[in-house]
């Protein structure tokens, strides 16, 4: 089997949102994104959940994600009631070594991002073009993450894990 891409849908976004149609490209996107993401993984066997690509397993994917995203959401929030708070990190590797990323059912994970996704946009949605240039402080980066910024990036970060299993399901023909 070949090597799997390191950025199966190109690498990560270094530019902001630029105009108001851009966003709610991102914001549709995400919208979007749980539904593609269930699909993707629907009627998966435990063996397949369990298949890795590179170090994470298609499981420890999915729970990343709604991890992460649950994160993210967190962030916006802070962002919008904090004058440019510093977040607190957290370890993704060491959450992906948790037993339910290990080895818990995906369901969990898939509707914890259903219900983030769906209350994240709900809140960008209250948002006004001026929100958008509020942001948070990331401590490990040493850097200011405007908001613009974020939404690019876990718009993104969505693409790019669903596509590392589209991958995985491609090469394995799973589908």
């Amino acid at each position: 089997m070949p090597t799997p891409p390191e950025f199966p849908v190109g690498p990560p976004p270094t530019d902001a949102v630029r105009s108001e149609a851009e966003l709610r490209e991102h914001i549709d996107a995400l919208a979007k994104a749980p539904a593609q993401l269930r699909t993707l993984v629907d009627g998966l066997t435990d063996d397949r959940l369990d298949t890795k690509y590179k170090d994470w397993t298609v499981r420890q994917i999915v729970q990343h994600l709604a991890d992460s995203h649950l994160n993210v959401y967190a962030r916006f929030k802070l962002a919008l009631t904090e004058d440019w708070p510093t977040i607190r990190p957290y370890d993704e590797g060491a959450w992906a070594t948790l037993g339910d990323a290990r080895t818990g059912q995906i369901e969990n994970a898939l509707a914890l991002l259903d219900a983030v996704h769906t209350s994240w946009v709900a809140l960008i949605g209250t948002m006004s073009w001026d929100d958008f240039a509020r942001g948070y402080i990331h401590p490990d980066e040493r850097r200011r993450v405007g908001l613009l910024l974020a939404m690019p990036q876990y718009t993104w970060h969505a693409r790019h894990h669903t596509a590392q299993i589209d991958w995985l399901a491609r090469q394995h023909r799973w589908r």
